[in-house]
């Protein structure tokens, strides 16, 4: 074997790496504020770690967990895994110890890997390389990447199984719509843990771009953020939208306006036109983009590029499909929903998980046949979110399934009650939830505003049956390690207020 990195990789992930080390070795791939890493270092101890694991584990495609922190030797075991030929899966390292023996449970590891076990490896031999090639020739495309672990409404955690293919569609579709090269340099905010970390991580290795990983830190002082991403010359923010506000909501932006910046992407959470507008004002150059799609279609479905002006009540669409999927509005029936009605979101392309590692129950609730195919095996993801298709043909996204409610004798979507509030001039952040009990709509809410001053904002809005009921004035909305609003800790927290 002359070259064995010539046999690297074509169905995996890891063609990336090879290429980029091969035409940036000595450019900085990552840097966690402690140590940076090069493409070419990122490789080598990639390959040296792979050996290791692939002498402890005898079979290819097994699930590898990776116990992470926000560090570049972290990111080396994701590497190390994959040039293993098996899956890596993180896990946040200070999660709780009950939460992380249900999950090592149902996972079963075939390994667990801390960051520290990263590091003193010789580069490999020869022979070494050979090893792993062998085992890299056995990976197809459709073999799993990385699981990814999701708590999902009901707080019981899911493994989303996600291949190699599903995970080079979605990259190099990005790269080529947004333009993603050598050149630009990210800032990145989420968990490695978190599904949208698979933009900073696989465009970086794809492009041969420099991603900074932000200190956690800093997202208490919004300003000393803004000036971070200005030091660093950041071109592109891959953000959740939770982050997204945090930084519009502080007014940072009227201090600190980074130039270099030409791309901002956020998602995960509904975004706000208000704290959009923030940051248009304060940096109208740059492009803004709203993706929505949970983890079972590998990060994203559809994206809306921000192409108008938005008042501060209006809806933000979530757009059309991405590259190689197609959407499906469904009713209760899997039946197609008129133009502009409510159905339920169902997505179909390359994108879609395998289902749920080791629960195929879940996993047959969840993706289903194409009830527009019967003639071969055609699957498509049932989100459980509910939406629908404006009059410009783009996606509009309205609640979660399991937010949909009867209360006074009308259907209300909770997401419409939400955006109406959020729209408030005073209101940083808020959520809403049902007291079933009472049969009353519960807005929690942070800023410096009365309950009655909601309701009158409010009256212009909405319908009086849409009207929240009870009002909670919170510092802080409490969220989920993933940054979004836990609504399920909120509605904990009323409940036993009201004891």
């Amino acid at each position: 074997m002359d070259n064995p990195s010539k046999l690297y990789f074509r169905n995996s992930v890891l063609k990336y790496l090879q290429a980029t080390a091969s035409r940036f070795p000595d450019k900085v791939a990552f840097c966690d504020g402690m140590t940076s890493i090069t493409f070419a270092q990122l490789n080598t101890q990639g390959q040296a770690l792979g050996v290791k694991i692939s002498r402890e584990t005898p079979h290819i495609n097994r699930p590898v967990a990776v116990l992470c922190d926000r560090t570049v030797q972290t990111l080396v075991a994701f590497v190390g895994v994959l040039y293993s030929g098996n899956c890596y899966v993180p896990i946040e390292s200070a999660m709780p110890p009950e939460r992380l023996k249900t999950i090592l449970c149902g996972l079963d590891p075939i390994l667990t890997l801390h960051p520290q076990d990263t590091q003193n490896y010789e580069p490999p031999t020869q022979a070494q390389l050979e090893l792993l090639a062998s085992r890299a020739n056995q990976v197809l495309d459709i073999d799993p990447a990385y699981i990814v672990y999701t708590s999902g409404s009901t707080g019981e955690p899911k493994g989303i199984v996600i291949s190699h293919r599903g995970v080079m569609d979605c990259i190099d579709w990005e790269a080529e719509t947004f333009g993603v090269n050598e050149n630009d340099v990210f800032a990145s905010q989420v968990p490695f843990y978190f599904d949208p970390f698979v933009k900073d991580f696989y465009l970086t290795l794809k492009c041969g771009a420099t991603t900074h990983i932000i200190p956690k830190r800093l997202f208490m002082f919004p300003l000393q953020l803004m000036q971070y991403i200005e030091e660093k010359n950041t071109t592109a923010l891959l953000w959740t939208t939770s982050a997204f506000h945090i930084v519009a909501n502080s007014g940072a932006l009227g201090k600190c306006t980074p130039q270099t910046l030409r791309l901002v992407v956020c998602g995960g959470e509904v975004l706000g036109a208000k704290q959009l507008n923030g940051w248009v004002h304060a940096l109208p150059h740059v492009q803004y983009v709203n993706f929505y799609g949970p983890s079972e279609v590998t990060v994203e479905c559809t994206y809306y590029i921000v192409d108008r002006h938005f008042d501060d009540h209006e809806v933000i669409p979530i757009g059309i499909p991405c590259g190689n999927k197609e959407i499906l509005l469904l009713d209760e029936n899997l039946a197609p929903t008129p133009q502009g009605e409510h159905g339920e979101i169902c997505v179909r392309g390359i994108g879609l998980s395998a289902g749920y590692y080791h629960n195929p129950a879940k996993t047959e609730a969840a993706f289903v046949q194409n009830p527009f195919n019967p003639w071969y095996a055609d699957k498509i993801y049932r989100t459980g979110d509910i939406g629908y298709m404006n009059q410009h043909g783009q996606l509009m996204f309205v609640s979660r399934k399991d937010e949909q409610l009867k209360h006074m004798g009308y259907r209300i979507e909770l997401g419409e009650i939400e955006a109406a509030v959020a729209s408030l001039g005073q209101i940083t952040e808020s959520a809403c939830f049902y007291d079933t009990s009472n049969k009353k709509i519960v807005c929690a809410y942070a800023g410096d505003i009365s309950s009655d001053a909601i309701l009158d904002g409010l009256h212009n809005k909405l319908p009086k049956y849409m009207l929240p009921n009870v009002f909670v004035q919170l510092q802080n909305l409490p969220r989920n390690p993933n940054g979004k609003i836990d609504k399920n800790q909120l509605k904990v927290g009323y409940e036993n207020a009201k004891i």
